[in-house]
């Protein structure tokens, strides 16, 4: 097999703990392990601002002519434009004027994030974000029902692209680290920010108990307002494992993200997801053998009905999904550059 010099350029990454950084993170170890050459290309190489509304997460600052140096000296085969941020807009106008052939990914539903913070109407920003793709020789798109919906929007040149989930580490191996609180234990854990939605499961009438895991913006605030509702912050490794495995439910209550990788670890640790039936979780619970949970308009009957399903097949569902079969079908949609 040939060896491939292939660089990502993404506006997420670490120190980020996200769904984007994490994929990346793993496709492109997953690839180094099949013997190409990757580099990403993130904040962490330039001066940086904090983001708007949201200052954890950093900004390049005008890195078009650092990134432009950054790319010719790695010499790359293939060139993947992660983000539409600050560097994926100056890898995009740096291939633009180098007549370079590229691919992008949409991970972010970044209209309808920055309509939560902003209120700008998505329809303004959704034109942009198709010129922005539509200008790569593919754009790379997790779930079905997302690829139609932005075909629906005009985007013209979408391919599939799915996740996947580390099946070692996210176990269903008997763990308690709920031991205490009332049983049924339900539980959120991902970024603790407005897009996700939290207060709607924090509001919901559900017996047992409420755990949110996770930390950002927005966690301080719901503390305060929720002060019988378990908040852990952010976990790692296998505390944050047991964190899934422990709870009865998993609730997912975001109605923005375009797949949702928590999805996949809660099932890998046999923990049954109930959410609202959206892009995301429609798809990841589709076609699975058993019961492993409920999606539906009614977020309090989902978590409810979710608390019957099987766990045994929570756990054979995530088991189709592998980061080598992730990064695989990376690799067959990536083009030369020239």
């Amino acid at each position: 097999m040939r060896t491939n010099r292939i660089l990502i350029v993404t506006d997420a990454w670490r120190p980020q703990v996200n769904g984007v950084v994490r994929t990346l993170a793993t496709v492109a170890g997953e690839i180094k392990a099949m013997g190409h050459a990757v580099e990403v290309i993130g904040p962490d190489r330039f001066r940086t601002v904090p983001c708007p509304t949201y200052g954890e997460i950093r900004l390049a600052v005008l890195p078009r002519r650092k990134l432009a140096r950054l790319i010719e000296e790695f010499e790359p085969d293939h060139l993947h434009v992660a983000t539409e941020g600050p560097l994926g807009i100056a890898a995009h106008s740096w291939a633009r004027w180098r007549g370079a052939r590229f691919t992008t990914s949409f991970h972010t539903r970044f209209a309808e994030y920055l309509n939560a913070r902003t209120r700008i109407p998505p329809r303004l920003i959704y034109p942009l974000l198709r010129r922005f793709h539509d200008a790569a020789e593919g754009t790379l798109v997790a779930t079905s029902s997302l690829r139609e919906e932005l075909r629906e929007r005009g985007f013209r040149k979408i391919r599939a692209w799915t996740r996947g989930v580390d099946l070692d580490q996210f176990t269903p191996e008997h763990r308690d680290p709920w031991r205490g609180l009332p049983r049924p234990v339900f539980v959120y854990i991902g970024r603790v920010a407005v897009e996700k939605n939290i207060g709607a499961f924090l509001s919901l009438d559900l017996p047992g108990s409420k755990v949110v895991v996770g930390d950002g913006p927005l966690l301080d605030n719901l503390r305060r307002a929720w002060p019988s509702v378990t908040f852990t912050g952010a976990r790692f490794g296998a505390e944050l494992a047991a964190s899934y495995a422990g709870a009865d439910v998993f609730v997912f209550p975001s109605k923005t993200d375009t797949f949702g990788l928590v999805l996949l670890e809660a099932l890998a640790c046999g923990t049954p997801v109930a959410a609202y039936d959206v892009t995301g979780p429609r798809d990841v619970l589709a076609d699975a053998a058993g019961p492993i949970g409920a999606v539906g308009d009614d977020l309090r009957t989902a978590a409810l009905t979710a608390l019957n399903a099987d766990r045994a097949a929570c756990r054979a569902h995530a088991e189709r999904f592998s980061w080598r079969a992730c990064a695989e079908m990376m690799l067959d949609n990536l083009v030369p550059l020239d």
